[in-house]
């Protein structure tokens, strides 16, 4: 029997019935800033899809304490494709829907890290939507149990390319989602980091020892990430550093970030800033995960549906029990 043959018929029947099934409607609802501190929830039209591009139903998107906060509240620095009305987020989790080159990966679940494909508004990462167009090359599958946590594979990126280095470091400040992943990323690499928090709500549910800076004597850190987007935390954590230690600004500072040249001048300090992730950060802590390496678990604390987007955004920023809220799109209608 030939079952080359047989699996290759079984294919072109796959593909001549998705090949006969109607072309999704190119709209969605999306989350929308129209301007400072305003959300809403409406619908926009897509751009339609060239060659290699895929369609994508939401599942859930992640809401950004970081640069998102900075665009909600007015605070974000200008620079190319910023600009309100404007679709936010990088943090997607969807199912593909349809794929007219390539028709086996219908059903996928992939991570999205956002989209440009909105008319009339800005798409600036533009993932909070319910329906995307995204080129397939960009539509990541992933395989967790819990696939909403493919949401915070971002952020997991991010703390990995911020601490993949010569050093590891021994000392990250900030305690927030980022924080605990960088912290976790660290772990997952050989290192046992200590952490700095001064909000004694986000001390609790550590995998390292967490402790306020005011009580910390070391000075000998090696290495010191901080995430906590402080421009003052040069001048607090340079004593803390070793000679010849390194520092890594890895969260987003919308003033200057500025130090005592003096102390700095003494300790010798390497200073390096932490941009974004590239694609093969994103395949190391996908694999971190796969092996069992990197816990993704307990950092969705809120999820909320889409219909209420406006609050989710205020409690996402202003609420420090939150420390990473979803937006759940599988309950709106298209």
């Amino acid at each position: 029997m030939d079952t080359g043959l047989i699996e290759t018929d079984a294919f072109e029947d796959t593909r001549r019935s998705q090949d006969r099934r109607p072309a999704p409607e190119l709209a969605a609802n999306a989350v929308i800033f129209e301007g400072t501190r305003t959300v809403s929830l409406r619908r926009v039209p897509l751009t339609p899809l060239q060659g290699g591009d895929v369609v994508v139903d939401m599942m859930w998107s992640g809401v950004s304490t970081g640069t998102e906060r900075l665009m909600w509240s007015g605070e974000m620095p200008s620079f190319p494709g910023m600009g309100y009305p404007l679709v936010p987020g990088y943090e997607g989790i969807g199912r593909i829907i349809h794929a007219p080159d390539a028709p086996a990966r219908v059903g996928e679940i992939v991570f999205i890290p956002g989209a440009r494909c909105f008319e009339g508004v800005h798409g600036l990462f533009g993932a909070s939507a319910s329906r995307l167009v995204v080129p397939g090359d960009k539509a990541r599958r992933i395989d967790l149990a819990r696939p909403e946590e493919g949401a915070l594979l971002a952020l997991a990126a991010t703390a990995y390319h911020a601490v993949n280095g010569p050093v590891l470091p021994d000392l990250v400040i900030g305690h927030g989602v980022l924080g605990r992943l960088v912290a976790r990323v660290i772990i997952a690499l050989g290192g046992a980091p200590i952490v700095w928090e001064i909000n004694p709500e986000r001390m609790g549910g550590a995998v390292c020892p967490v402790v306020n800076p005011q009580d910390d004597t070391r000075r000998d850190y090696r290495s010191i990430c901080d995430v906590s987007g402080d421009s003052a935390i040069l001048d607090k954590a340079l004593p803390h550093l070793a000679r010849g230690g390194e520092i890594i600004l890895a969260g987003f500072y919308s003033s200057p970030p500025a130090f005592n040249f003096p102390i700095a001048f003494r300790k010798e300090m390497r200073l390096r800033v932490a941009a974004e992730w590239a694609p093969a950060d994103l395949d190391a802590v996908i694999d971190l995960a796969a092996a069992g390496r990197l816990d993704l678990s307990s950092l969705v604390t809120h999820t909320s549906p889409a219909c209420d987007a406006a609050s989710a955004y205020t409690r996402a920023f202003e609420d420090s029990s939150c420390l990473k809220l979803l937006i759940d799109w599988t309950s709106t209608d298209e």
